[in-house]
């Protein structure tokens, strides 16, 4: 078994890494690259292997930079089966439908600017082209051990991350392979524990928060409540970047456990994203995932999807009217980083204001706005124009999806024996922190892979 590695390897974003075993050749991912205009042009570029060699492409949960070069590989010559677990190909429609109708409006977008001469900006891809890939998924249940071929088997098992989001199991060649894909934390709400895996001949590890601890989710859910009472004293609004996966519902979540005492009700709450509103529907639909003490707080009442003034907007006028409130707004959308989406619309509108609060609630890839905002930047330039930046900021951690350095050390210890691993998913001060730790507790001299390395398993 060898495995080269292709993306995340030194950044958290383009997830994708390449097996072969048993004469097949495996793709682990297939993500989109975010971050900056340069990131944006690299997923462009062809692939560093032919797709039409690929047998067969397994996906560890349905976040775009894990999942958001599908349609492009598919256009490029794959037509294996794309394997994921069953809430993710729930979940993929939606995600890939979304991002298919941004890659268009931008090319619209940037044709209408084009001077004469100026070649044609094309998506790269279409909503037609997510059609097809979608007719390739195959789901799979947590836990069943699944032959893909002859000598190849895969299992898929709760990371605990996202809904459907899947730590990789391969065996092939009498070895076994672990991908841990993004790693939830333990006693986050809603979701389950991940899983804990006992035996791996090479583990390829994320590393996103390998640099750095949480803060404990009671003071962070306790920080949450403050921001929220100084905003309303103040008279502003408050601006929550979130992805449409994950951190949206948890937020909903804690709206609805705190109803009371965090005095919900005066507020005016904006899920301004449509995306986000579809994946509520599946998170209804998946109850069965859901750790015990979540599935009671659903039973009860406010139900956090169903909150009396929550407001799904739906459309741009309706996102457009939302800028008409002056103050008693908690606004959520996307995207997460704010390098796109609707938030940036708000944050164009609220962020010259004093009474403003922006609440960063995950992580923050360098070259987004979110990163330059988290790193106290002054002014960001917004669809073109510059803003003067005189909100105030919080960085919200502990709702990190992603577990810390310590949650990643405490599931690197479960193994039975300290495998050999590679470090994914993180930028490099985060690996080197976390490879250091790994070695001083467990004598294991931890991989940074690199794009082009290469590993025998």
């Amino acid at each position: 078994m060898r495995v080269h590695f292709h993306g995340a390897a030194g950044e958290v974003t383009g997830s994708m890494h390449l097996v072969e075993a048993a004469g097949k050749r495996i793709l682990l991912d297939c993500g989109l690259v975010q971050g900056s205009p340069e990131a944006d042009a690299r997923n462009f570029a062809p692939f560093p292997f032919d797709p039409a060699d690929i047998d067969a492409l397994i996906l560890s949960h349905g976040h775009i930079d894990h999942v958001g070069r599908v349609p492009r590989l598919t256009l490029s010559g794959f037509n294996g089966p794309i394997y994921a677990q069953a809430a993710t190909v729930d979940l993929l429609p939606i995600m890939l439908m979304d991002s298919a109708s941004l890659q268009e409006n931008d090319a619209e977008r940037s044709n209408r600017k084009r001077k004469p001469g100026q070649p044609k900006a094309l998506p790269l891809y279409t909503r037609e082209d997510v059609r097809g890939a979608l007719s390739q998924l195959r789901p799979l249940p947590y836990a069943a051990r699944t032959e893909l071929f002859p000598g190849i088997e895969v299992a898929f098992r709760d990371a605990g991350h996202i809904l459907g989001s899947s730590i990789v199991e391969l065996w092939a060649d009498g070895r076994k392979l672990v991908f841990s894909g993004d790693l939830g934390m333990r006693n986050a709400p809603i979701l389950r524990d991940p899983v804990q895996i006992a035996e791996a001949d090479l583990l390829l590890l994320e590393s996103t928060y390998g640099n750095r601890n949480h803060r404990e989710r009671d003071e962070t859910v306790r920080e949450l409540g403050e921001i929220f009472d100084a905003a309303w004293r103040e008279g502003g609004n408050v601006l929550i970047p979130a992805f449409a996966v994950g951190r949206t519902q948890e937020l909903l979540y804690w709206f609805a456990r705190h109803w009371n005492d965090w005095d919900m009700s005066r507020w005016r709450i904006f899920l301004d994203s449509p995306m986000a509103s579809k994946v509520v529907q599946v998170y209804d639909r998946h109850h069965a995932l859901f750790d015990a003490e979540a599935r009671e707080v659903w039973r009860g009442t406010p139900n956090p999807f169903r909150l009396p003034n929550l407001r799904v907007t739906e459309t741009a006028e309706e996102s457009m009217a939302i800028n008409r409130i002056h103050g008693g707004a908690i606004i959520i959308a996307g995207n997460g980083m704010a390098s796109g989406g609707r938030i940036l619309h708000h944050m164009r509108q609220c962020l010259p204001k004093r009474q403003t609060r922006m609440v960063f609630v995950g992580f923050q890839a360098e070259g987004t706005i979110g990163r330059r905002l988290v790193d106290g930047a002054r002014w960001v330039r917004i669809h073109g124009h510059d803003v003067r930046v005189n909100a105030h900021r919080h960085t919200v951690g502990g709702l990190s999806a992603h577990a810390d350095q310590h949650g990643l050390l405490d599931w690197y210890a479960g193994f039975s024996t300290p495998p050999p691993v590679a470090l994914v998913h993180g930028e490099d001060l985060a690996r080197e922190a976390l490879a250091g730790e790994i070695h001083e507790a467990h004598g294991v001299q931890a991989v940074l892979a690199r794009p082009g390395m290469q590993l025998e398993v």
